[in-house]
C-alpha cells in the first residue's frame, strides 16, 4: 500500500512488530485505526486475529503456527483484507524462524530518547544507533541478521516531552500547567508516545522483521521508579499517580509484554485468554470485527493496579531459548519488595520463579536485567553504603540524607537491595558451579540503565568451584548521552575510586563485602551505542556500535565499532578496540556481518 496523502487516514496505525519467533512460531502485533481483522500472510498461509480495545485505541497480536525451522520468507500484512503492509517502496519484512543449527546472534541495548532526527535533535540527544543499526541492515547486503533484539528499558521516556510532536498532542488535550505537567498522564498519552517512539520508517521496519524482548525500567513509568518505600508511600499521596500507574502498567502489558510470551504462554495469560477466547467465538459465529470487537480496557486497568499493588500477582518476567543458548529477561522494577525490613530486588515469588528458571544444559545462559548486576565495584560500595545509612544504621537524620542522595543521584541498583543481590549471586554460582545441570560456558548478565558501557567478570570464578565464566555486559544508551561531568565521576568510580570505596566499605560492619569480587574488564565508554552479541563455536563475540552521520545527512548514518572482546575458554578474553579513524569512514561491526570485509564505501 502507499503511503497516505496528508489528512488521509491509514488503516495502520502503528506496527507491524514481529515480537516471539521460535522454530515453528511467530507473533506479529498492530495497532490499526478501527476494529477490524487482522492478517498475516506468508508463503501462501494465512492467519487471522480479530482487534481487540483499550481505551478506544484497536490492537491485534496476529499467531502464526505451523511454521518451519530455519526459515526465512517475506509476509504481508491485510486490514479487513485490505493490504496495507509493506508501503510501496519500503523493503520486505520477513520472518525468519529459528535454525537448531544456527549459532545465535542478538542486538541488545536499553535507554532511547524520542528526538527528531535533524540537526537539533542530534545536538540535544546525539545520533540514534539503534536507527544506524536498521539503516545498515537495510542497506548493507552482507551485515548478519540478528534473531533477537533484546531492549532492556526506557524504550519510552514517560516523564519527559522531548518531542515537539508529542508536547503538541498533549497540549491539545489539557494544561501543561497542573500535574503532572509535561509527564505521560494517561492511557492516551502513553499510546500516542508509544506511535511517535516507533512510527520513524526505518524504526519501524526495522522492529517489522527483527524479533524483539522487551522489558521496562524506571522511565517507562517515571524516574526512581520504586526506588524506596518512602519514595513509593510519597507517590500514592499524589494525586495524579494512580492514574499514572495503571495507564503505564496497561500500555506496557499491550505494546510490549504480550510480545514478550509464546503462543503457549499466551494462551495461560489471564487477560490475553480472553482476546483468544473471544477470537474464537468470533469465528464461529461469523461476527464482523466491527460490532463485536472486544473492550478489554476494564480488565487491563484491574489488572495494572492489582499488579501494582500486589506485585507478587503478576510476573513480567519472561525467558526465551535460543538454540541452545537461555534468555532471562527479569523486572528488577515492579517486582521489587520495598518494606524497610528486608529489601529485595526480586518478591519472594520472583525469586523462587528465577530458582526454578535457571538451570543448566545450555551452552550460555543469558540474564537480562535492566539494572546491572555488577556495577563498577566504586559504585557498588557506594550504593551498598548509601543503602546502609539510609535503612537507619547512623540515626534518623543520617538516613533522611542518604535518601535524598540515592533518589538524586540514582543509587537504586542491585547493590542497594543487598538481599536479593546475595540471593541471585548464589543462584548463578550454583548454576556455574554445575549443581542445576551441566553448567554452561558462561553466565552473562545483559543490562543497560547507566547511561555507559563497560565489560566486567568475576575475578575468580573458578577459585570458587565455577566451572562458568560470570560477566556483565553493559551496553547504554541507544540515545540518551549522559553529562560530561557525570561521565568523569563514572570513570573514577570505575577506576581510580574503586580501592578507596572499598576501604571504606569494609569499615562498616553494616556494609556487607560481595563473596565474589569482580573487576571491570574493559570501559567505560560514553557513545549512543547498541552491542551485538555473536555466539561462536568456542565462546561469545561482543561488539558495541555506534552511530555516526555525514554532514547533514541524516538519512544516511553509519555505524562505527566501538569496542569488541571476545570471551573464548574459562580466562581468556580477547579485546579488539577500534581506532576512530578518519570521519568519513564507515565501519559495519564485525559480529554483524558475515563477509569477511568489515568495511563499506564512504
Amino acid at each position: 500500500m502507499s503511503h497516505p496523502e496528508p489528512g488521509e487516514a491509514h488503516p495502520l496505525v502503528l506496527g507491524p512488530l514481529l515480537r516471539h519467533v521460535d522454530d515453528v512460531s511467530a507473533t506479529i502485533w498492530v495497532r490499526t485505526a478501527a476494529a477490524a481483522t487482522v492478517t498475516v500472510v506468508r508463503d501462501g498461509r494465512r492467519w487471522s486475529a480479530p482487534t481487540f480495545r483499550v481505551h478506544g485505541s484497536h490492537y491485534a497480536l496476529v499467531v502464526c503456527d505451523g511454521l518451519e525451522p530455519g526459515t526465512d520468507d517475506p509476509y504481508e500484512l491485510l486490514v479487513d483484507d485490505e493490504r496495507v503492509w509493506p508501503l510501496d517502496g519500503a523493503p520486505p519484512s520477513r520472518i525468519r524462524t529459528l535454525d537448531p543449527a544456527r549459532m545465535p546472534h542478538f542486538a541488545f541495548g536499553s535507554c532511547r530518547t524520542t528526538g527528531t532526527h535533524d540537526d537539533e535533535g542530534v545536538r540535544r540527544h546525539g545520533v540514534d544507533a539503534l536507527r544506524s543499526l536498521a539503516v545498515t541492515l537495510r542497506d548493507v547486503p552482507e551485515a548478519g541478521w540478528p534473531d533477537l533484539l533484546v531492549l532492556l528499558g526506557d524504550q519510552v521516556y514517560a516523564d519527559t516531552t522531548p518531542h515537539p510532536e508529542l508536547e503538541a498532542f498533549m497540549r491539545a488535550r489539557r494544561s501543561l500547567d497542573e500535574p503532572p505537567f509535561e509527564e505521560i498522564k494517561d492511557y492516551a498519552e502513553y499510546d500516542e508516545l508509544y506511535r511517535i517512539t516507533w512510527v520513524e520508517p526505518v524504526i519501524r521496519w526495522l522492529l517489522s522483521t527483527v524479533p524483539s524482548a522487551m522489558i521496562f525500567d524506571d522511565h517507562d513509568i517515571r524516574d526512581d521508579w520504586n526506588t524506596s518505600w518512602s519514595w513509593r508511600r510519597e507517590m500514592r499521596a499524589t494525586t495524579w499517580w494512580q492514574e499514572r500507574i495503571v495507564s503505564g502498567l496497561a500500555s506496557y502489558w499491550v505494546h510490549q509484554h504480550i510480545g514478550n510470551l509464546s503462543p503457549a504462554e499466551l494462551a495461560q495469560e489471564e487477560a490475553f485468554r480472553l482476546v483468544l477466547e473471544h477470537a474464537a467465538d468470533h469465528a464461529a459465529r461469523g461476527s464482523s470485527a466491527v460490532e463485536d470487537e472486544l473492550d478489554l480496557t476494564a480488565t487491563l486497568d484491574a489488572l495494572a493496579a492489582r499488579a501494582d499493588a500486589e506485585p507478587e500477582t503478576y510476573r513480567w518476567s519472561h525467558v526465551r531459548e535460543l538454540g541452545d543458548c537461555l534468555l532471562v529477561v527479569l523486572d528488577s522494577r515492579a517486582a521489587r519488595h520495598l518494606e524497610p525490613d528486608r529489601r529485595s530486588m526480586l518478591d519472594a515469588t520472583e525469586t523462587q520463579w528465577l530458582d526454578a528458571t535457571l538451570r543448566g544444559g545450555y551452552r550460555h545462559v543469558f540474564v537480562g536485567t535492566s539494572l546491572p548486576f555488577l556495577l563498577p565495584p566504586g559504585l557498588h560500595d557506594f550504593e551498598a553504603i548509601d543503602e546502609a545509612v539510609a535503612q537507619g544504621a547512623y540515626g534518623r537524620r543520617a538516613a533522611h540524607a542518604a535518601e535524598r542522595v540515592r533518589r538524586v543521584v540514582d543509587l537504586e541498583h542491585w547493590a542497594a537491595f543487598n538481599t536479593g543481590f546475595d540471593e541471585v549471586f548464589e543462584m548463578v554460582m550454583d548454576l556455574a558451579r554445575g549443581h542445576r545441570g551441566p553448567a554452561p560456558e558462561t553466565v552473562t548478565f545483559l543490562s543497560g540503565d547507566v547511561h555507559n558501557s563497560y565489560l566486567a567478570e568475576v575475578t575468580d570464578a573458578a577459585g570458587h568451584g565455577a566451572r562458568s565464566r560470570i560477566v556483565q555486559a553493559v551496553c547504554s544508551p541507544i540515545r540518551n548521552p549522559m553529562p560530561r561531568g557525570v561521565r568523569v565521576v563514572i570513570s573514577m568510580l570505575t577506576r581510580s575510586l574503586v580501592r578507596p570505596m572499598r576501604l571504606l566499605a569494609s569499615a562498616s560492619r553494616r556494609v556487607p563485602d560481595p563473596a565474589y569480587p569482580w573487576t571491570v574488564t574493559e570501559g567505560p565508554w560514553f557513545d549512543n551505542n547498541v552491542a551485538l552479541c555473536r555466539v561462536l563455536p568456542d565462546g561469545l563475540d561482543l561488539t558495541w556500535v555506534t552511530g555516526m552521520v555525514q554532514g547533514a545527512d541524516h538519512d544516511h548514518p553509519w555505524l562505527r565499532e566501538v569496542w569488541s572482546v571476545q570471551l573464548d575458554a574459562p580466562g581468556t578474553v580477547t579485546d579488539r578496540p577500534v581506532d576512530d579513524g578518519p570521519s568519513d569512514h564507515r565501519t559495519v561491526p564485525a559480529a554483524a556481518v558475515s563477509a569477511t570485509s568489515p568495511s563499506v564505501g564512504p
